[in-house]
């Protein structure tokens, strides 16, 4: 298949450009319409308990509150006949607004609870659809601001998640204000030519381009989260010009062997192509993962990082093959005064690392690796939750109005317990329940449509908007608490109300913020198990396929775990225990689980990507019969230089979120940039030939039946004939040559 792909965009180079510039020139143009199909939120678990009881009250009692303004008295006193004036025009306005639903304001009657402890502000609350960030950002925009007598300011869900999507927006142009550049720099310093520094970064923008449309299509057809933008574009720069340095690295290191164009680009397509095919499998079996987590934030991940992988390796493996068969060895114009140095396909420092290693694996691989178990050891005290306000800056309006309602309020009504009777009750039964919810630890008070309920008791007889608390004979009640959303208090108040029984014995749901956290963190933690299997599984059975060895995938997969959990607990260190604060501007706070996870699923992948880089050299001399040492020492030589460019490219893309306002984007950019750099220059360095020196003969073991299974399935790369250097270390170093396995 990739001789024909090579003779194909060899002889028909210019054809298969124009096809692939109209193809771009498609993509582009759907691909611009991604942006209004994508959603905010997608941390909840469809299927759990408190999102069944949202959509029932969604149904039911047009919505749970979710949208918060916050109404300051500028003289302090909301009882001025003037801000009484303007609180019943807020109210009566919001009522108006098309998809506003559900108001409930302190101008209302049975509103009075809705009001800070010194009567100088009070709430307005509301429900709107949050995915409709277009519209919140409207409504919230007329009536927020300075208003005659009073001061409003949004917040609650819905404003928190529009304002999120704003800020990331506008995070994401400034973070590929900084990488592009600074990636098209990196790439000339590492060629020595803007010719070829451009080919890799062009694979990268198709990639882009081409991930848009697909999100796209299927935001037109399902929940898609507009963070996949945020991975598309690090992903998608970062891929394609790891796949197009590879290939542009291994043609012009055989046009520089003396190969003819052609024969440089069929060798070229062969073995870079084929690492470029397992490279690419390897992060797709990575992000796979994804699929099997209910939120579809999670998925969103998988749509994009799958796509995203695939079509920057179906356009390094046309695309890059088309413009190197147009280009020739012009591949090396605008040559800069350093081309020479970098245009040599060995780095000596890289081959000169792996022969210290390997002679004292030891004494250079124990310090390093327990360099990196003493970054992971954060890990031992993480904690995990959802995003709330404070992953936004402490000026922004909804982390503000938060604040204000958890410092200055009684209890905070828009993160209540809610909870739905599911079937017929009576209301004496409503009433008992109601009561003994009051008593619970914590407890404000508890509304329903039988009254509001205090210390076990009824503090006020139903009234107008007791009508709110039932809906054809069904009962909906809610608790509210003093306690800190999303603390451990306000989570066993949930457990503790799941665990009562519902009134007369009917079965109740309990949703709202704090049971959703619990929800989101079990469909995560449940569906953890086989998604580390799966990640395990197929990365071993692509690296046997790939190596022929046993040993290999087992060797890869240890290596990678301490990388990864390494940069884990360097994020745990700064994000969760606060360290560097005060430097990047964030809130410490819980690490956030689904972030958590995305980050594992990409950076495994990635690390991956790198190992495929580096054993595939590795394999290639040790088939042309090279001892061991001579061919991790070789392979890492030839590889070096391109592992570190690579990655260090790649992290650059990750790096630049790090200039985010939103603190798990923060966290997502620094730690898989680190986890890429500690992968390139620790791992492939100094663990994997340190690896490799102890495994000695048995590196390359497998048994007999796999050794069958491999000549017959096995897709590794292996010596090509027209490139195999014989080896040339002394004889007395050699090993019997081995293949097969």
């Amino acid at each position: 298949m990739l001789d024909r792909i090579a003779n194909l965009t060899y002889r028909r180079a210019r054809g298969v450009l124009v096809l692939s510039l109209l193809a771009v020139v498609a993509l582009a143009a759907v691909g611009f319409g991604a942006f209004g199909k994508l959603q905010g939120g997608g941390f909840d678990d469809p299927d759990s308990p408190s999102s069944r009881a949202a959509a029932l009250i969604d149904e039911k009692f047009h919505g749970q509150d979710n949208l918060v303004l916050l109404v300051r008295a500028k003289d302090g006193d909301l009882r001025a006949p003037e801000v009484e004036q303007a609180g019943q025009r807020l109210t009566r306005g919001l009522r108006k607004e098309p998809g506003v639903t559900q108001v409930t304001s302190y101008w209302a009657p049975g509103g009075s609870a809705l009001t800070s402890r010194d009567g100088a502000q009070a709430l307005v609350l509301a429900h709107m659809d949050e995915n409709d960030t277009e519209r919140v950002s409207e409504v919230t925009e007329k009536w927020t601001g300075e208003r005659g007598a009073v001061q409003v300011r949004a917040g609650g869900g819905a404003a928190l998640n529009e304002q999120i999507n704003a800020q990331v927006s506008k995070d994401l142009a400034i973070a590929e204000a900084i990488a592009v550049p600074v990636t098209l720099l990196l790439l000339i310093v590492a060629f020595g030519s803007v010719v070829a520094a451009l080919l890799p970064l062009a694979i990268g923008l198709v990639a882009i381009l081409g991930t848009f449309a697909e999100l796209y299509v299927l935001g037109s057809i399902t929940d898609v989260s507009v963070f996949a933008v945020n991975l598309t574009t690090a992903l998608g720069l970062g891929l394609g010009i790891d796949y197009g340095l590879l290939l542009v690295s291994r043609f012009r290191e055989r046009l520089g062997a003396g190969d003819e164009t052609a024969q440089a680009l069929r060798t070229t397509v062969r073995t870079a192509g084929r690492t470029v095919l397992f490279s690419a499998a390897t992060v797709v079996a990575a992000l796979a993962a994804l699929l099997l987590f209910p939120p579809f934030f999670l998925r969103s991940f998988a749509y994009a990082g799958i796509g995203v992988v695939a079509i920057a390796a179906l356009s390094a493996l046309l695309i890059v093959p088309a413009l190197l068969a147009v280009l020739g060895p012009r591949v090396n114009k605008g040559r800069l005064p350093w081309a020479d140095a970098v245009r040599k396909p060995e780095a000596p420092l890289w081959g000169k690392l792996a022969r210290t290693v390997m002679r004292r694996p030891a004494l250079t691989a124990l310090p390093v690796l327990a360099v990196l178990l003493l970054a992971a050891s954060p890990l031992l005290g993480a904690t995990f939750g959802t995003p709330d306000a404070r992953v936004l800056p402490e000026s922004a309006e909804s982390r503000q109005v938060s604040t204000a309602i958890q410092h200055d309020f009684a209890g905070n009504d828009a993160a209540g317990v809610s909870i739905v009777v599911e079937g017929r009750t009576t209301g004496q039964a409503v009433d008992g329940y109601a009561a003994r919810l009051s008593r619970l630890e914590g407890v404000t008070r508890v509304q329903a449509a039988t009254g509001t309920y205090a210390q076990g008791r009824s503090v006020r007889a139903p009234g107008a908007a007791s009508a709110a608390f039932e809906q054809s004979g069904t009962h909906r009640l809610t608790v509210t608490s003093g306690l800190t959303p999303a603390s451990d208090k306000a989570q066993d108040l949930v457990r503790e109300i799941r665990g009562l029984s519902g009134p007369g014995g009917a079965k109740t749901l309990v949703g709202g913020q704090d049971a959703q956290l619990i929800d989101s963190k079990k469909a995560i933690a449940d569906k953890l198990p086989a998604a580390v299997a799966w990640v395990v599984g197929s990365t071993f059975v692509l690296l046997f396929l790939f190596t022929g060895s046993v040993m290999q995938p087992l060797r890869a997969l240890v290596l990678n775990a301490v990388s990864l959990t390494a940069a884990i607990g360097a994020m745990v260190w700064i994000f969760q225990d606060g360290h560097l604060s005060s430097l990047l501007g964030f809130t410490p706070m819980p690490m956030d689980t689904s972030m958590t996870v995305l980050m594992f699923c990409i950076v495994f992948g990635l690390s991956m990507d790198y190992e495929v880089f580096v054993t595939s050299r590795i394999k290639e001399l040790h088939d042309a019969g090279a001892d061991n040492r001579e061919a991790v020492t070789g392979g890492l030589s030839r590889t070096g230089r391109i592992v570190t460019m690579a990655a260090g490219l790649l992290a650059v893309s990750f790096f630049a979120f790090a200039t985010s306002s939103v603190s798990f984007i923060q966290m997502f950019g620094l730690g898989s940039g680190l986890a890429i750099l500690i992968d390139a220059v620790a791992v492939r360095g100094v663990l994997v030939p340190a690896a490799m020196r102890v495994l000695g003969r048995t590196a390359w073991y497998a048994p007999a039946l796999l050794r069958r299974v491999h000549a017959k399935a096995g897709l590794s790369e292996g010596a090509d004939p027209d490139t195999a250097e014989p080896p040339h270390g002394r004889p007395d170093e050699r090993e019997p040559a081995r293949t097969g396995v």
